[in-house]
């Protein structure tokens, strides 16, 4: 199985300030090609800004994205998951949760963000390589 720190290996986190409006969150987000950001006061870890909170907390609420500040429309409640563990158990987690993105800890660091897009993907080319080895078995 393939482990989480896999698949953040050559992937850069991008983050943004907690302080910093929902303005400048959604156009770092589109500018990546993004659903959500990790949040950080100075350098630790406090939240995530995703698409829903963008759609839910600020336009569905009439709030405007220039003054509205980022910490205060937050996600705070986090699916989290651990470098060492298998992106089926992070998918898992993700399903059970009913989330989109897994953030992913080493101690109180943020290694980095997955999508469930990600995960499905290793999840795909693991069961693809699994049929082939077995197909290979079968015709022997």
């Amino acid at each position: 199985m393939t482990a989480l720190r896999t698949l953040l290996a050559d992937r850069r986190v991008v983050t943004i300030d907690r302080r910093h409006s929902v303005r400048e969150a959604a156009i770092l987000m589109t500018a990546h090609t993004i659903g959500a950001l990790p949040v950080l006061d100075a350098d630790r870890f406090v939240g995530i800004f995703t698409e829903r909170d963008l759609m839910g907390r600020v336009v569905a609420a009439d709030r405007v994205p220039a003054s509205t500040i980022v910490g205060d429309v937050m996600t705070t409640t986090l699916v989290v998951a651990r470098p060492e563990e298998t992106y089926d158990a992070g998918l898992s987690r993700m399903q059970r949760a009913r989330v989109r993105h897994l953030i992913v800890l080493d101690g109180d660091q943020l290694a980095g963000i997955l999508s469930l897009r990600d995960l499905l993907a290793v999840d795909g080319q693991e069961k693809a390589e699994t049929i082939n080895l077995l197909t290979a078995y079968v015709r022997g």
